[in-house]
């Protein structure tokens, strides 16, 4: 378990010359949530370039807004995806994003979505290429795995710069079948859907619950996630500025300890398991 959670204000080394934030801001309902998230020291930012375009639109509002501060650009890194597998078509994608949305001008990384062990081999190729030559500003690639077989295969052999996995406390196998035992020289492991395990109060009577019994708050869920070692950082969805306040806030008090880390799994698998 980890002395400290990370801040947001923290730097990691990504790909050639990049330094990103260990939490990286994907979807927002509230545009002014990026650039809070900025203030508070989030420097990378998550936005697809076709599947769930719309959900993004407030996110890519926010990033439009905040290009528009002199000199701010070139202190972001933006991840962009590509839901695509046709390599044909891995390129497309990436160039209506930056055309769309004025300021961008380039992606810093540029990362393969829904990847499974049969579409992974086919488009890596295409984006090695297009980190080779910088396609569209790219320093570093990614993939998002959907398959924690071809996600440990590509991180322990280096195949990509940045991984993204599933890890939650309702889906919480990472734990067991790929965090164990990867080597400490390898690319940057992030975790998403960190809170799809949290259960709402409602549901506590429902499960038979002691009204004593601790209650973890959403943003415990991250807290969580940070405190496992092999994770470098977290894809995160905050909706609004106070959420941002409330993520930081929460990443201050520490880690979970292992007893409050099982509660959260013993309370998930309960919520998921009960009509």
């Amino acid at each position: 378990m980890p002395a400290r959670l990370p801040r947001l204000t923290d730097r990691l080394e990504l790909g050639v010359g990049l330094k990103v934030s260990p939490v990286c801001l994907g979807m927002v309902s509230d545009p002014r949530t990026v650039a809070a998230a900025f203030e508070a020291g989030i420097n990378f930012f998550f936005v697809t370039a076709d599947m769930h375009w719309p959900l993004y639109a407030p996110l890519r509002e926010g990033l439009r807004q905040l290009f528009r501060r002199k000199g701010v650009r070139d202190r972001v890194v933006v991840c962009a995806t590509a839901y695509v597998t046709q390599p044909d078509f891995c390129e497309m994608p990436f160039e209506e994003l930056v055309d769309d949305l004025p300021g961008l001008e380039r992606l810093e990384v540029l990362t393969m979505g829904g990847v499974y062990a049969n579409d992974f081999s086919p488009r890596l190729p295409v984006f090695e290429d297009h980190r080779t030559r910088g396609f569209a500003g790219c320093r570093a690639i990614g993939a998002s795995f959907h398959d924690r077989r071809i996600a440990r295969s590509a991180i322990v052999n280096g195949l990509v710069d940045l991984a993204f996995v599933r890890f939650n406390s309702g889906h919480p196998g990472a734990r067991h079948d790929l965090f164990p035992g990867l080597p400490k020289r390898r690319p940057r492991l992030f975790n998403f859907k960190s809170t799809d395990g949290w259960v709402d109060p409602s549901r506590l009577a429902q499960l038979g619950l002691a009204k004593d019994a601790w209650h973890p708050s959403i943003t415990d869920h991250y807290r969580y996630a940070f405190s496992q070692p092999a994770l470098d950082g977290a894809l995160v969805s905050v909706s609004t500025p106070s959420e941002v306040r409330a993520l930081a806030d929460a990443l201050a008090e520490g880690p979970l300890d292992p007893q409050s880390q099982g509660w959260l799994e013993q309370l998930s698998h309960a919520h998921l398991s009960t009509p």
